[in-house]
């Protein structure tokens, strides 16, 4: 008799394991046959690798300066991204830079999913808190984004720690919004009323059952905030918001670069390629997502 319970129990573990295998595998298909996107994957997974790998594949220090070497053009002998005004190399400037447009643009998304997570959720689910975070929400979606990050840094001062929370939470209420539509379709289903009925907590209905349902949309959402994360980043420390000087972040490094445009253009046409770059391969992803992942296969069934 023990032995049937244990065989039926494995057999009921192994089928909704079995969908999500097959519902992963399918949207995998999906995301690498558009090849925009497999180029955008390409492009992110190099920076990935540019970040870890910085000190191993840099010759000079991102700060260290040689005025004996300043403003070499591109292709220069030991230099081959050029110097700028102080001497500094370009190439480990511009990798250094990858680190922390990859650690600001995961806390800021991170940080705004947490946020904008919970007031779906909870705005979804209980209609009588829905008017109020409905309103809030509506309070911050009338600053233009990024004046209200700069509100927000003006008030807590210059620094990418306040730039990440600046960014963070002007992620909020896109992604509350995103997530509460998903709630209120989610939570109408059949297997949703069935839970309530067995007396299930609202934490446990919530959290197991209707989160679980809303994670394709939110993945494309946080896809697509990191190319914006990574771009306010770099304009807020162009305005002098963000990264000071000597930080290696591509936004001050346009900054400081535009003194020099006419005499070493490489100063600002490289940190611009490279967030152009990683900007265009979050988008195309984060596209190429919202088309492979289909909202209507519920995984959890």
């Amino acid at each position: 008799m023990a032995a049937e319970v244990v065989t039926t129990n494995s057999v009921k573990r192994s089928v909704p394991l079995k969908k999500k295998e097959k519902y992963l595998l399918t949207t995998a298909k999906r995301l690498l046959r558009n090849k925009l996107a497999v180029m955008g994957l390409i492009i992110i997974t190099l920076q990935i690798f540019l970040a870890i790998a910085a000190p191993l594949i840099t010759i000079h220090g991102p700060l260290k300066q040689d005025l004996a070497a300043s403003e070499l053009p591109l292709f220069s002998e030991g230099h081959w991204l050029g110097t700028d005004n102080y001497g500094r190399d370009m190439w480990s400037r511009i990798v250094y830079g990858a680190r922390i447009s990859l650690v600001v643009g995961i806390t800021a998304v991170s940080l705004g999913l947490i946020g904008g997570v919970t007031l779906g959720l909870l705005s979804g689910y209980y209609r009588r808190l829905d008017g109020f975070i409905m309103r809030i929400v509506d309070l911050l979606f009338a600053f233009p984004g990024i004046l209200l990050a700069m509100l927000i840094i003006a008030v807590l001062g210059t620094s990418l720690v306040n730039v990440a929370i600046a960014i963070s939470i002007w992620s909020i209420p896109t992604c509350a919004r995103i997530v509460r539509g998903s709630v209120l379709s989610v939570k109408k289903q059949e297997y949703i009323l069935a839970m309530k009925s067995l007396g299930a907590s609202d934490l446990r209905i919530m959290v197991k059952h209707i989160l679980p349902n809303c994670i394709a949309p939110i993945i494309v959402f946080a896809t697509m905030r990191m190319a914006t994360a990574i771009l306010s980043t770099a304009a807020l420390s162009y305005l002098g918001l963000g990264a000071q000087p000597p930080t290696p972040e591509w936004g001050a490094m346009i900054a400081q670069g535009q003194n020099f445009m006419w005499t070493s253009p490489h100063m600002t046409i490289v940190p611009g390629i490279a967030i152009m770059l990683i900007v265009f391969a979050f988008n195309v992803v984060g596209d190429g997502l919202r088309d492979a992942l289909d909202p209507n296969m519920n995984i959890n069934q």
